[in-house]
């Protein structure tokens, strides 16, 4: 039997690393547009051993990249969407040629959160601090809440989507969760931070143990990008 299940398993990771190669090499071939792949702010292999360099190159320069060249395609020939930045895109999705909106909502969004998904990480975890950790305690129970709660909602995301702290112009933080790459900038929120629960972003090193993958993200957390992002928020200067 024993035999059996750990080819099966082999089977499945086999599989899985398959589909994950195969995501579009889209840096290559992206359309130009005004939409571009902001660049990993640290080398890929920052993340170790919690996240695998081959994840981040494999997510990043694929997966992302994706969404952008898809993005651009969108709007190639609707000159207004174009102007517009991603969060303006995605708060109106309603008033957007309804011929694109699904390509709007869905690269739109896959770009907005790996666009901040990238900027939060690449540190040494720990705790928040200040007033951000004021903050967390006042509106989330504290940090220890905080994690569990959110790696809960994490866990419990059925089938691929994200998982969010939200933030206010009056810096109230507030728990979230969206399937596939919606995001609460479509509601007009602002995302504080949020981690990515697609199975692209863990399987070939976590395989389908989401909830480890979720509680070791935390140690990569940046937290001074963090708070900066807090401070913006409250200035009314956050963007995606």
């Amino acid at each position: 039997m024993s035999t059996l299940l750990n080819r099966r398993s082999a089977l499945l990771g086999g599989a899985a690393l398959a589909s994950l190669l195969a995501a579009p090499r889209a840096r290559a071939q992206a359309p130009s547009g005004p939409f571009t792949l902001p660049p990993l702010p640290y080398a890929a292999n920052a993340n170790e051993p919690h996240i695998d360099a081959q994840t981040m190159e494999i997510h990043h320069g694929r997966h992302h990249a994706a969404y952008v060249a898809n993005l651009n395609a969108a709007v190639k020939d609707h000159s207004q969407a174009a102007a517009m930045p991603i969060e303006q895109i995605l708060a109106k999705l309603g008033e957007m040629p309804e011929g694109i909106r699904t390509a709007l909502r869905n690269n739109g969004g896959g770009h907005a959160n790996h666009a901040m998904f990238w900027g939060i990480m690449g540190g040494k975890g720990g705790s928040p601090t200040g007033e951000l950790a004021e903050a967390i305690t006042r509106d989330l129970g504290g940090f220890d809440r905080l994690k569990a709660d959110f790696n809960g909602a994490g866990a419990r995301v059925f089938g691929s989507g994200w998982v969010f702290v939200t933030v206010d112009r009056a810096g109230k933080l507030a728990l979230a969760s969206r399937p596939n790459q919606d995001t609460p900038l479509m509601d007009g929120g602002r995302v504080l931070l949020g981690n990515d629960v697609w199975e692209h972003a863990y399987y070939l090193k976590y395989q389908n143990r989401r909830p480890a993958y979720l509680e070791a993200w935390w140690n990569v957390l940046d937290w001074e990008k963090v708070a900066a992002r807090y401070a913006a928020a409250k200035a009314g200067s956050l963007t995606v």
